[in-house]
């Protein structure tokens, strides 16, 4: 049987990727807590529309073809 690989937690993938620790508070140096996910569609577009943040998302580029060679 195949081992589950155990998952990591978002704060600690941005701070693998990015160097940058989410619970560190910028202003005192204390911890930040999680008080809430929002997770319901209603309450997310209403939150970004109070924050006057765009509710749908951006449109994709479409996708390129491979790099042409400089020389031929």
């Amino acid at each position: 049987m195949k081992e589950k690989t155990p998952r990591i937690d978002w704060a600690e993938l941005l701070s693998r990727t990015f160097a940058l620790d989410v619970f560190a508070c910028a202003r005192c140096g204390g911890r930040r807590k999680v008080l809430a996910y929002v997770t319901a569609p209603a309450g997310v577009r209403s939150i970004l529309e109070h924050l006057e943040l765009p509710t749908q998302a951006l449109k994709r580029a479409p996708a390129r073809g491979p790099p042409q060679r400089a020389w031929c």
